[in-house]
């Protein structure tokens, strides 16, 4: 089996020969990212699911565990510290909800506002599972020095988080 820096040579080798006129670095680029995006994906999916939830699930768990106030954030909040729609947040709060792990309550300050909170078994779960997912990670990334992760993130930190609109 070939690995995928001599897979990712090997196209470059065809692109060079089949058309060199054309720079085939960008292609490459995003071909690996992509492969590295769908293995950790796929990764992550295996993980979640022998635990019963998806990534996106855990995500919202995650979410409120680190970053909501004891009263929980409105939906819009969950969202934009997603970085996701809003009909994705109340889809995903919806399968949290007939769990048991998340509540939604109105706001104290204006009761047309909605909050979503972690319950107790929420907040169980998402710290009994917290540890697993982190070893987990770090088992995806065992091949990169902290240094080199440390690079990672920032060089794709740089990237468009959402694609432009033609």
């Amino acid at each position: 089996m070939k690995t995928p820096r001599l897979e990712l040579e090997q196209i470059e080798r065809d692109w060079r020969a089949a058309r060199p006129d054309v720079n085939p670095e960008p292609m490459l680029t995003v071909i690996a990212v992509q492969r590295a995006s769908h293995a950790l994906q796929t990764a992550l999916e295996a993980f979640f699911a022998r635990h019963d939830l998806t990534p996106s699930a855990f995500d919202v768990l995650a979410t409120l565990r680190r970053s909501s106030p004891p009263e929980g954030l409105t939906l819009g909040e969950l969202a934009q510290r997603m970085a996701i729609t809003p009909p994705a947040v109340t889809k995903r709060v919806d399968g949290l909800e007939r769990r048991g792990w998340v509540v939604r309550q109105a706001d104290a300050g204006d009761r047309r506002t909605v909050r979503a909170a972690l319950t107790p078994r929420g907040r169980e779960a998402v710290d009994h599972l917290l540890a697993d997912h982190v070893a987990h990670e770090e088992a995806l990334l065992r091949d990169l020095t902290p240094g080199e992760r440390a690079t990672l993130r920032a060089l794709l930190g740089r990237l468009p988080a959402q694609p432009e609109q033609e």
